[in-house]
């Protein structure tokens, strides 16, 4: 089926997207956050809700903020291995647990709490806040498809 671009219909709106996008990353680098952290949390979130674009873009990102092609093979079982952090752990706890809000709605206070645990409030709110932006573009591009870059990556 042909499907609109919200980019194109409301180009302001979507500009102010971008804009927020821009600033959450602003905010990440005042707060001293590790680049790696938040893509790792925007390739997840993108995972859970299907959004094969934004998983593309943000893994290829991730790779050039340090994560490992072995850390984003094994992303979706993460739990199961020792290659993630403590703060990568938390934030991708609580990504996961913010991604899935329609079918738990709450943040369970262990997984907040872990994540007030290893990062800075500052570093915490970024944390959420790149989650929150993600799954906005993830809404708007699993609506309205955007097809994948023809160029393929390297790893």
């Amino acid at each position: 089926m042909n499907r609109i671009s919200v980019a194109d219909q409301l180009p302001d709106v979507y500009r102010r997207l971008l804009t927020l996008n821009r600033e959450v990353e602003a905010a990440r680098r005042d707060a001293d956050l590790d680049h790696a952290v938040v893509e790792l949390v925007k390739v997840r979130a993108s995972q859970i809700n299907g959004c094969a674009f934004c998983t593309d873009m943000h893994a290829k990102d991730a790779l050039s903020a340090g994560v490992t092609a072995r850390q984003l093979a094994v992303l979706p079982t993460w739990r199961e291995t020792l290659l993630f952090t403590p703060a990568e752990r938390a934030a991708l706890d609580l990504a996961e647990s913010m991604s899935r809000l329609a079918l738990t709605q709450h943040v369970p206070d262990e997984i907040y709490a872990a994540a007030a645990e290893v990062f800075t409030d500052d570093q915490l709110s970024v944390v959420i806040w790149a989650a929150a932006v993600i799954q906005t573009f993830n809404a708007l591009n699993v609506t309205c498809p955007k097809p994948l870059p023809e160029q393929d990556w390297p790893i």
